[in-house]
């Protein structure tokens, strides 16, 4: 494992119980303490999704922890970001996807002018877990005519299998530490 391996996984902090008993969270918000740290998350981001994937247009970034990095990576390429927000967050005219969740339902919302015509976009959030919220961006994505060049997270739990959610739109999937 590299030194910034290292950094990546020693700044996730674990809280038990959390929201509930028996769930292990992954805090990613210690990242934030270490401005180096989240520069280098972005440019091993931006290295790995252009070395296997090639060309975007666009990032989309998913509230609300996807917004801190997902606004380095835009910059960097000096390409937009637009966000992806829970139902009621935007002001604009919108176009919403509601989705499933263990116990309920979730609802993302897009304003209905950011996505250019066949754009390749980069749907980047902090962490997969069951994929639903991913799978919300992705469909909103193509709503709006763009196309999904691929998914980035900092993090990714893998016994939650939501790559396999997301793996219909691509396989263009880079997650820097997976648990």
């Amino acid at each position: 494992m590299n030194s910034f391996d290292q950094r990546l996984q020693q700044a996730i902090r674990n809280v038990p119980d959390f929201p509930k008993p028996g769930i292990q969270f992954k805090d990613i918000t210690p990242l934030f303490l270490d401005a180096q740290l989240c520069d280098e998350i972005a440019e091993q981001i931006i290295s790995s999704f252009l070395h296997q994937h090639g060309k975007i247009d666009a990032v989309c970034a998913i509230e609300s922890r996807g917004f801190f990095i997902g606004i380095l990576i835009a910059n960097k390429l000096r390409i937009p970001l637009f966000p992806v927000r829970k139902a009621g967050k935007l002001p604009a005219q919108t176009k919403s996807y509601t989705y499933n969740l263990e116990y309920g339902t979730a609802t993302l919302e897009i304003h209905t002018d950011v996505v250019k015509p066949n754009w390749n976009v980069m749907i980047h959030d902090d962490l997969l877990a069951t994929g639903g919220t991913a799978v919300a961006a992705a469909e909103l994505v193509k709503a709006e005519g763009g196309s999904v060049a691929g998914f980035s997270f900092i993090a990714e739990l893998d016994f939650l299998k939501g790559r396999e959610k997301i793996l219909p739109y691509t396989d263009k999937i880079v997650s820097l530490v997976r648990y």
